[in-house]
């Protein structure tokens, strides 16, 4: 009997992001072969490393064993970085596709030059939702609004994409009012501190409790990372918890570094106590309170993190972490544009 022969089958492009159109793309991919490679063709003039786009890719198939997940890195003086269908471009890409992949007899793209790379290989291309009905999306609309397209990415990207604003400060200094101020402006996700959800009282608690805290505060933000906004406000941190445990135990805390990574931010805003103390009879009194925030800036210091200072009037705070906020966001936007070839 003769043996079958195995279909094999690739797709390309550039993936910056990778979003739910591709990843629907690869998987009707496999639906047509028995073995797949995805070609990630990354450009000396695009920053955003093929390293962050390969581990996207390979994180949403993880549980899949047909996949190859390649990375392909290219001179634009030698290749061109377009995706005009161009016969021109076509016939220069799919002599470097034939070196790469000899044997595969199926491409599958959703662009009209599939057709092209796929004459000048010999080989067959199975075009996918050419008119993209299912997935209305792609990376440079991605690109151009994060926030409305959030939907369309994996979980995988936006973990990695997802930009994230402490709030710091020692008690009675309005943080959980103005993180749920500033989710609200901004229509973004927050993450309340998991310490007045597993101690009810600052003047009791133990070790234990801020291991507790700390861990359940990780798990918070790393579930928020792949929630519905690419933004979220975050009431406290681990530094903050390791503060505490420092300031009522003399202790340094051995945590996870993983949960150290989980809180990592692009901003800390810092709330100054230059506001009138209220005790709610769950507090510690207003002299350990600024205590506190003295064992607080030092911790900060100690682990080098770098914060905006917040003061004045509640009003005043909410109108410069608004502001800072939104320049963090201009920032980051000038950014991805600075790492991909438009």
């Amino acid at each position: 009997m003769q043996e079958k022969k195995i279909t094999k089958a690739f797709v390309f492009g550039k993936f910056m992001p990778f979003h739910k159109g591709h990843e629907a793309m690869i998987r009707f991919a496999l639906s047509h072969c028995d073995f797949l490679s995805v070609l990630i063709c990354c450009s000396d003039q695009e920053t955003l490393p093929c390293s962050v786009r390969k581990s996207w890719i390979e994180a949403t198939f993880r549980e899949e064993p047909r996949i190859d997940i390649r990375t392909f890195q290219y001179k634009e003086d030698e290749l061109p970085n377009t995706s005009e269908s161009s016969a021109a471009v076509s016939e220069l890409w799919s002599a470097r596709f034939k070196q790469l992949f000899p044997d595969y007899t199926v491409v599958v793209t959703s662009e009209p030059y599939g057709d092209m790379v796929a004459g000048f290989m010999g080989i067959q291309h199975i075009p996918f939702d050419p008119g993209k009905n299912s997935y209305p999306v792609s990376a440079s609309k991605i690109r151009a609004d994060l926030f409305e397209n959030w939907e369309y990415l994996p979980d995988s990207v936006k973990a990695s994409l997802v930009t994230k604003v402490v709030l710091l400060g020692t008690e009675s200094t309005g943080k959980t009012t103005l993180t749920g101020m500033l989710s609200r402006h901004f229509n973004c996700s927050a993450v309340m501190e998991a310490g007045r959800d597993i101690v009810a009282d600052s003047n009791h608690f133990t070790v234990a409790d801020l291991y507790l805290i700390a861990q359940e505060h990780a798990a918070r933000i790393t579930r928020a990372a792949t929630g519905p906004s690419p933004l979220i406000i975050i009431d406290t941190d681990i530094h903050i918890t390791a503060s505490y445990g420092e300031y009522a135990f003399g202790e340094i805390l051995q945590v996870d570094p993983a949960i150290y990574a989980a809180n990592s931010a692009d901003l800390y805003l810092y709330l100054n106590n230059d506001v009138p103390y209220v005790q709610d009879g769950t507090r510690l009194s207003e002299t350990e309170r600024d205590l506190l925030d003295q064992s607080h800036r030092q911790t900060l210091h100690k682990y080098g993190l770098q914060y905006e200072e917040i003061t004045g009037s509640w009003d005043a705070r909410f109108e410069q972490a608004v502001q800072l906020i939104t320049q963090l966001l201009q920032r980051k936007v000038t950014a991805w544009h600075t790492r991909v070839s438009i």
